[in-house]
């Protein structure tokens, strides 16, 4: 039997790593990890999927996108044929954002984000020790975001809030935590409810994806 190809493509300047816990069964499925690139100045985001998409070596691949990368997923599946989309902690279209992102895009918020912050996060660490809760969350964001570039941050922190899409392919399966304080499951429509998840649950809770991301895949 021939196994699957599934893809994984991770949230907003996010590692693969997100991933390392995600395990499918080997006789079924294979499972590959696609990773962010430097966008070119002002690309546009069916530019910039075009190019990811070079990265899929085979054909009707499963493509599963976290967050951001749960948007980038569904532009590339416009690009080439795939046998399913998933996201995970994402939207299916803009009227799916929040309030706050959709004010973002009315008042160009989105020059204005501090991506020094997040450029500079192995600094806050150094000087976090003082309180653990804030240390340990600098831990994570140092290990998981390992795409620091200026360039790429303004660029996906204004493609992300200008995503032309309105309406939800019907095609794409979302999976959503009821505990996202990103994407809040108040502005969502028909997804698969992982009760408690937060928008990092792709890293806090693997045990829920590898219980039931082969049925997902496999189903009709």
């Amino acid at each position: 039997m021939e196994r699957i190809p599934v893809y994984f493509m991770p949230g907003l300047a996010a590692s693969p790593i997100i991933f390392e816990n995600i395990k499918l069964p080997e006789d079924k499925f294979e499972m590959f990890f696609l990773e962010w690139l430097l966008p070119e100045l002002d690309e546009p985001l069916k530019d910039y999927a075009k190019r990811i998409a070079k990265n899929v070596k085979h054909e009707n691949p499963v493509l599963i996108g976290v967050s951001f990368g749960g948007v980038l997923v569904q532009e590339v599946a416009k690009v080439i044929p795939t046998s399913k989309v998933i996201i995970v902690s994402s939207a299916k279209c803009n009227t799916e954002f929040p309030k706050r992102m959709r004010f973002a895009k009315l008042v160009h918020a989105y020059n204005i984000f501090p991506t020094a912050l997040i450029e500079k996060a192995g600094w806050f660490t150094r000087f976090s020790r003082g309180n653990s809760f804030i240390a340990r969350k600098l831990r994570l964001y140092e290990k998981y975001l390992s795409v620091r570039d200026r360039r790429y941050l303004q660029w996906a922190f204004k493609t992300i809030i200008l995503w032309d899409r309105t309406k939800p392919d019907p095609g794409v399966i979302h999976i959503h935590g009821d505990a996202d304080g990103v994407f809040p499951t108040q502005y969502l429509r028909d997804y698969i409810t992982l009760k408690g998840g937060t928008h990092i649950m792709i890293i806090n809770r693997p045990k829920w994806f590898n219980e039931n991301l082969p049925q997902i895949i496999l189903q009709d």
